[in-house]
């Protein structure tokens, strides 16, 4: 049984420590909505089973599926990814312990045991038995976002695991994926078939509309924006930069005007 116990911010769990932050979404809100994102999302959300938002650092990846999940009307199981977890063992823990936080119960029969102890020719039964559980449990819908998958693209046992996991997703559950690369997986025939959605770093990239909302937030204007965006070629992390250097530029020499005359 994966007996948990609360202890400060570590998880633990029968066979060791989980760290609680990896299964919480960020609590940190976006500075801007950005519904021409969003409603990809929602589409994705109605019509597919899965969705990869793919691009690299800085792009807006994470902004945005937090984002989503606050506002997407369904219990989220959230899930960032880190190195150590390329060992199956340790992955599967994570991502059992992410469902778990909304289904309580999810996993804890055979299916951990089952993850400790699979090789790789056994990872598509290990995964049949992963969305049986998803399937014969709570019927409420669930978001299952995987942060970072990029991390964890070496290991011998993600093909296999994605292979049966997106195309046997009961229609409840939806898996939302960040990656800095797309997952190396057989995926295009998924999406040509219309049941995996890709919002890529092209997507992602700020319109001008948007950046000058982005800007007009901390109080810079619209001109501001458009040379930043030039600058910044679209990337999220790069304007954010550009923002906060302005804003922080111009309260600073409202402040110097604000200081009483020496004479």
């Amino acid at each position: 049984m994966f007996i948990f116990e609360f202890d400060l911010d570590t998880l633990t769990t029968k066979t060791g420590s989980l760290i609680v932050d990896k299964i919480t979404a960020p609590a940190e809100i976006p500075r801007i909505s950005r519904p021409r994102l969003l409603a990809l999302l929602k589409q994705s959300l109605a019509s597919c089973t899965s969705t990869v938002v793919s691009g690299r650092a800085g792009t807006g990846k994470t902004a945005l599926a937090v984002d989503f999940a606050r506002n997407c009307g369904r219990r989220v199981a959230w899930y960032k990814v880190d190195a150590p977890e390329c060992e199956l063992k340790i992955f599967f823990q994570y991502l059992i312990a992410s469902i778990q936080t909304q289904r309580p119960d999810f996993g804890k029969k055979a299916l951990m045991p089952a993850a400790r102890t699979a090789q790789l020719d056994q990872i598509p039964l290990l995964t049949e038995a992963f969305v049986y559980e998803l399937a014969e449990g709570e019927s409420k819908p669930l978001l299952m976002v995987i942060e970072d998958l990029h991390l964890v693209c070496d290991s011998e046992w993600l093909v296999p695991f994605l292979r049966r996991l997106l195309p046997l997703l009961p229609p409840e559950v939806h898996v939302l994926i960040t990656s800095r690369t797309m997952p190396p997986a057989p995926l295009w025939r998924m999406r040509s078939k219309q049941t995996l959605s890709v919002i890529d770093e092209q997507v992602l990239a700020f319109t001008m509309h948007e950046a000058v909302e982005l800007f007009e937030s901390y109080g810079l204007s619209s001109q501001q924006a458009n040379i930043s965006l030039d600058h910044a070629h679209g990337r999220a992390a790069a304007l954010m930069g550009f923002a906060a250097t302005l804003s922080n530029h111009n309260d600073g020499e409202a402040s110097q005007c604000m200081q009483p005359s020496a004479s």
